[in-house]
């Protein structure tokens, strides 16, 4: 069906891209948007303009910053010899919602996944192996998702950060395999942090 108006119709296509959102939700956001007051839309818009020129990746953990360092590289309360690996940027969020960690992270940006031609070079690996080298870090928690490449990009970091003498855990599987650390509840993520496993 056909929709009346050719602006809502562009509207609801681009809402439909989004992850989780089909094509009625994206229908049902669209109507929401039509029906605020004209400075809500034009706030909301605003945002969405401000975090696409502003937003980078950490230069040291490769996480969502506002600046050249985030604020968790750069909150000396934190637990500067342990750092936590994780998969994507939104893992860090998901994880720092518990309040279960204290320590640094590394976003690889990834997973290694040899049948989708991602490598360990095509990801943000190099610069964790050279935080580990000058002796500061002590600990290393590999929190990448229980899958199959989850298991293959952790078995590979213990390969590479072994020779620098830290202590290599990874997460207890207290989440379903197959499961993303993104869409966890808060107490799983915390029970798989508590209960990490050394490699």
């Amino acid at each position: 069906m056909k929709n009346p108006s050719r602006y809502l119709e562009l509207l609801i296509r681009e809402l439909s891209r989004l992850p989780g959102i089909g094509p009625k939700s994206a229908s049902r956001i669209a109507f929401h948007l039509l029906k605020m007051p004209y400075e809500q839309v034009e706030s909301l818009s605003q945002a969405l303009i401000m975090l696409k020129k502003n937003i980078r990746s950490c230069t040291i953990c490769g996480g969502i910053s506002d600046g050249e360092v985030c604020s968790l590289c750069s909150d000396p309360e934190r637990e500067q010899q342990v750092i936590c690996v994780v998969e994507e940027q939104s893992d860090v969020l998901s994880i720092e919602k518990t309040g279960a960690f204290r320590g640094l992270y590394h976003v690889l940006g990834g997973l290694i996944s040899p049948l989708d031609g991602i490598g360990p070079e095509d990801l943000n690996i190099r610069s964790l192996v050279d935080r580990c080298k000058d002796g500061v870090i002590k600990e290393v928690i590999i929190a990448t998702n229980p899958t199959v490449e989850g298991d293959a990009t952790s078995l590979y970091l213990s390969r590479e950060l072994k020779p620098y003498g830290v202590t290599l855990m990874r997460i207890a599987h207290g989440l379903p395999v197959g499961a993303d650390i993104e869409f966890a509840d808060s107490a799983t993520i915390a029970q798989s942090l508590k209960d990490r496993v050394k490699i």
